[in-house]
């Protein structure tokens, strides 16, 4: 059984990052919106919870999903939106290899078609093994693969770090990627 904090920043995280409009929420082109707004949506929705809740939920999370402005008067979802939002993340120069945590009955079809956004703005990268193995975990069993993250950039690629850590791009094309077999030394697999 989920605890209430997991249950609440699901919560968060539908109504921050993908539906808004669930609770009459409305959300700047950056993505933020008013703390005292969300709470009062929300209790007019069935969900009441207090500024401290929200707090407790933002600060605790081992995802750091969420982001409280400078002021305190608003919060956004780091990344992960399907709504449109533009983060107002500035282009970065990545580590040479980022990591995509899926699971292994995607491998194939990434391998030949590259990594897509899909139902998100941006495809999401780990910069470590580890954190992306934590991903793939949630999807079935897991598979990483290195994304050649640098070269992409000389070529040309933007790259973006959000708050929470996450690299951010817009898509990986197959020519940079690399199947990584958790038991063994990686295997280059490309496709081309």
């Amino acid at each position: 059984m989920q605890s209430h904090v997991a249950q609440f920043s699901k919560f968060l995280s539908f109504v921050l990052r993908h539906k808004p409009d669930a609770i009459g929420l409305k959300l700047d082109p950056q993505g933020w919106t008013s703390i005292d707004e969300l709470i009062a949506k929300s209790d007019a929705a069935g969900t009441r919870f207090s500024r401290e809740d929200l707090l407790h939920v933002v600060e605790t999370s081992d995802k750091k999903r969420f982001s409280i402005s400078a002021d305190g008067q608003r919060i956004r979802a780091a990344q992960g939106h399907s709504v449109s939002v533009e983060l107002g993340l500035s282009p970065r120069q990545p580590p040479s290899i980022l990591y995509h945590g899926t699971a292994t009955r995607f491998v194939d079809l990434i391998l030949v078609e590259g990594l897509k956004p899909q139902s998100r703005q941006q495809v999401h990268l780990s910069a470590d093994e580890a954190t992306a193995h934590r991903v793939a975990q949630r999807h079935g069993k897991p598979a990483i693969l290195k994304v050649e993250a640098l070269r992409m950039h000389a070529q040309g690629f933007k790259f973006f770090l959000a708050d929470n850590g996450v690299w951010l791009t817009a898509q990986v094309p197959p020519e940079f990627l690399k199947s990584t077999d958790l038991n063994q030394e990686p295997v280059n697999c490309r496709t081309r």
